[in-house]
C-alpha cells in the first residue's frame, strides 16, 4: 500500500529550526516533534542557502526568476534537440528509399 506523506506547515518547519538551533541535540528535538532527524537537516540547508524561498510547501523547491529562465531553456533545448534527431532520422530513411528506387 501506498504511505501517505505528511505536509509541515511553513511555521512547523520554522519552529523545529528555532528549536534545533536552542537545543543543540537535533535528534531529541526531532524525537519530540515526531519527524525524522534528516528532516531538520535538510531544513536547515534550505534555509541556509535561500531564507526568502525556503519552505515553499508540498516538497517543490521554489525557484528565482534565473533558474525559472534556466530551467526553461534546458526544456526547450531538449525539445530542439529531439526534433533534431528525429529529422536526421527521417532524412536518414528517406534517402535510403530514394537510392534503392534509382538502382531498380
Amino acid at each position: 500500500m501506498k504511505e501517505n506523506r505528511k505536509n509541515y506547515s511553513k511555521e512547523f518547519k520554522q519552529k523545529a529550526l528555532e528549536l534545533s538551533n536552542v537545543r543543540g541535540n537535533i535528534r531529541e528535538v526531532a524525537d519530540e516533534l515526531g519527524i525524522r532527524p534528516e528532516l531538520i537537516y535538510r531544513w536547515r540547508r534550505e534555509f541556509k542557502n535561500n531564507p526568502s524561498l525556503s519552505f515553499s510547501g508540498n516538497g517543490n523547491k521554489q525557484l528565482s526568476p534565473e533558474e525559472k529562465e534556466l530551467a526553461r531553456l534546458k526544456r526547450k533545448l531538449a525539445d530542439v534537440t529531439m526534433e533534431r534527431d528525429i529529422l536526421k532520422k527521417a532524412v536518414g530513411i528517406f534517402s535510403a528509399n530514394d537510392r534503392k528506387s534509382t538502382n531498380s
